[in-house]
């Protein structure tokens, strides 16, 4: 199993680049070519999410993204601190300041709808550490396999 691990600035000019790099990753893993504009846009939008959520609790902590590649699939993982520094689970309803939760959750669930809608297999996490997106697509090399 090989792994690819970025670390980069809550800054939205940064997801472009983790774009590239999942694109090209994923292509190097044997994920159909079909089905790399949707690994694109379901990255950026987990990335762009993220990086969302971290500006709206004003972490500077790095947003979390694994690129991994094993025999049968092609899995990314986006992970933030947002729910741990905040104390809240994104999409949990905040009664403190219901307008800013609202806003943030508003966001949050529409990244998550169109991550959705791109990807068939998606899990999202949060744990003490933050929350986490996980995604993956099968491979070619999958599909030949007994």
């Amino acid at each position: 199993m090989a792994t690819v691990e970025l670390r980069f600035s809550a800054l939205p000019e940064h997801v472009r680049t983790a774009r590239l790099v999942a694109a090209a990753v994923a292509r190097r893993a044997g994920v159909d070519e079909a089905v790399l504009d949707e690994v694109r846009l379901a990255v950026g939008e987990a990335c762009s999410r993220a990086v969302g959520l971290h500006r709206s609790v004003g972490l500077e902590s790095p947003v979390r993204v694994a690129l991994i590649e094993d025999e049968k699939a092609f899995s990314i993982e986006v992970g933030d601190d947002a729910s741990a520094a905040s104390g809240r689970v994104p999409g949990a309803r905040d009664t403190e300041t219901p307008a800013r939760a609202e806003a943030a959750d508003a966001d949050s669930d529409m990244g998550l709808a169109v991550i959705s809608g791109l990807v068939d297999d998606v899990e999202v996490t949060a744990d003490e550490r933050g929350g986490l997106i996980r995604m993956s697509w099968p491979t070619t090399t999958a599909a030949v396999l007994p």
